[in-house]
């Protein structure tokens, strides 16, 4: 008879989360190459406790990936109780959206000996996201607030690669287009 898997003690679980969000917070200012006693310092853990969570510095950039998909994917429907209008959801998800990518900079690099392992993160990315997306796109668009037929995929895809080049040049602020595409998209309602 197969032993049950062990759950992961409370005090584990929020160390794992606190590291998997300084680690997100780290990788956006300082890349996926930052050095490990920033991420521990900012999550107020001891190198040895990231080491024991994420052996290899792969197993944290996939790990943070993953987390911030999931944070990404859950935050969705949230936005659209909580906000104001479903524009307003889409643009709060958007904000969150390219902070993710801004993080997900680097993965490839990061993950460059496995790119079976990359496909199949892209593939979870798609697969969590692109729904999300879709229903904050079909509720601003049942709102009158945009025009329907805005596709979640190509709408990703532009903000993706909008984001790219961040790094490369302190000039460029790809929020600054992100909010041009928004203002592009959105159908003011009249008062």
């Amino acid at each position: 008879m197969p032993v049950p898997a062990r759950s992961k003690r409370a005090d584990a679980v929020r160390n794992e989360r606190a590291l998997l969000e300084a680690a997100a917070a780290v990788f956006v200012t300082s890349g996926v190459d930052a050095p490990i006693r920033e991420i521990a310092a900012r999550a107020g853990v001891g190198i040895g406790t990231i080491y024991r969570h994420f052996p290899a510095r792969a197993d944290l950039v996939v790990a943070v990936y993953r987390h911030q998909v999931e944070s990404c994917a859950d935050a969705g429907p949230a936005l659209l109780d909580a906000a104001e209008s479903p524009f307003a959801a889409l643009r709060q998800w958007v904000d969150l959206f390219a902070d993710f990518l801004i993080t997900k900079h680097g993965l490839a690099n990061a993950l460059q000996s496995d790119s079976s392992g990359f496909q199949a993160l892209h593939t979870y990315f798609l697969d969590r996201l692109v729904p999300v997306c879709a229903q904050l796109l079909q509720a601003a668009a049942d709102a009158g607030e945009i025009r329907s037929g805005i596709h979640a995929y190509e709408l990703m895809r532009g903000i993706g690669n909008l984001c790219i080049g961040h790094d490369s040049d302190p000039r460029y602020d790809p929020r600054r287009l992100i909010e041009l595409l928004l203002q592009g998209l959105h159908r003011p309602q009249p008062r």
